[in-house]
């Protein structure tokens, strides 16, 4: 039997996910779903950091790009909000380069732009 990696977190977050778009529906900025989430993760009292800034790390120097994840909640996983016609492999990517970057382990992929909730959990 394979092991849900932070399982009641995620259920928790997941709810909180699916509450916001039931609430706002599908269509707005990512921006408008972003300060949803922020007010949810006070309410619910969930530890969160907004806009995570990670360097990246190259042989013995630190690169100049940053990457710069949605929502580190629980401070060991990384949500990143999209609103578009579909999950990506681009938007896939970028969440295994935000895992890469940091010591966490799962990052939730969501997509508010459609009728339904759109989701995906990226193990790295």
């Amino acid at each position: 039997m394979t092991q849900i990696i932070h399982k009641e977190e995620s259920f928790q977050i997941m709810g909180i996910l699916f509450d916001v778009h039931n609430n706002l529906g599908g269509g707005f900025s990512e921006i408008v779903y972003k300060d949803a989430l922020e007010y949810e993760f006070n309410k619910h009292n969930i530890p969160f950091e907004r806009e995570k800034e990670y360097s990246v790390h190259y042989k013995d120097i630190i690169l100049k790009h940053k990457f710069y994840a949605d929502f580190v909640v629980f401070d060991t996983i990384i949500i990143e909000l999209k609103s578009c016609e579909k999950i990506d492999t681009k938007h896939i990517a970028q969440c295994i380069n935000y895992l890469k970057v940091s010591s966490n382990k799962l990052a939730i992929l969501v997509n508010f732009n459609n009728k339904s909730l759109e989701y995906k959990r990226i193990v790295f």
